[in-house]
């Protein structure tokens, strides 16, 4: 079974949404059969990346939301604070005070080459955990080639890359694929192409889902056709 993922390393409730699916993968009885694909879906296409070492500040990611979403700092901060602790709850440290500024599409970029070396997840886990937490500039590509190469790929093959834009057209067709499934906000777990889930849902929604989806691709073969009442059993 394969679930596929459409998120951004910059979206908080992505990375909460993350967790919690993993924490229903764990409890589904055949997680190692299942394939998570992670897809690129890009929340501010316009934004321009900072440089590294640029610090945010304390108020500048609330500023940053309050503009985005049309409301005041205050109500901003309130937002921060319930995905603050939303985190926490799943066991994830957020500092948006240090969340330095991205274009996150050379980041899609790196997370889908990382799929051809198995190491898609790591690199996903990676860059959130840097933005985050750790206020890396992941819109930099010397900071991308330096994260990407923490979890086992080759430094000089993910600069390469990024110089030649091999991933760009994958990550724009993943991008055009939201768009085509209706996919207007991220997370968004697709099942096997016939469920889909989207935001930060519980972990027993996604533990739900996960077992329809595998009842749906793997129907009960009947063998033989005894009698229906008899020393093995009875049909009401």
């Amino acid at each position: 079974m394969q679930v596929e993922v459409w998120s951004d390393v910059v979206c908080p409730w992505c990375a909460v949404g993350k967790r919690r699916f993993e924490a229903a993968l764990e409890q589904f009885e055949h997680r190692d059969e299942v394939e998570v694909v992670w897809r690129a879906f890009e929340l501010d296409t316009s934004t321009e990346s900072a440089a590294p070492g640029e610090s945010s500040g304390p108020g500048e990611y609330a500023a940053r939301l309050a503009a985005k979403y049309g409301t005041d700092v205050a109500q901003a901060q309130e937002m921060i604070d319930t995905m603050t602790a939303a985190a926490a709850a799943e066991g994830l440290d957020f500092h948006f005070e240090r969340a330095v500024r991205a274009n996150t599409f050379d980041a899609h970029q790196v997370i889908h080459a990382a799929a051809e070396h198995g190491l898609q997840d790591a690199v996903k886990e990676r860059m959130l955990l840097a933005y985050f937490t750790q206020g890396e500039a992941v819109g930099d590509r010397e900071v991308l080639v330096r994260l990407a190469a923490q979890v086992g790929l080759d430094a000089d093959t993910v600069r390469a890359a990024l110089a030649g834009q091999t991933a760009a057209s994958a990550v724009r067709h993943e991008e055009a694929e939201a768009m085509r499934l209706g996919i207007t906000g991220v997370p968004f777990f697709v099942y096997d192409r016939t469920y889909g889930v989207s935001g930060a849902q519980p972990a027993d929604a996604h533990l739900e889902v996960l077992r329809k989806a595998w009842a749906d691709s793997h129907p009960l073969t009947m063998v033989g056709d005894g009698a229906a009442c008899g020393p093995a059993g009875c049909a009401v």
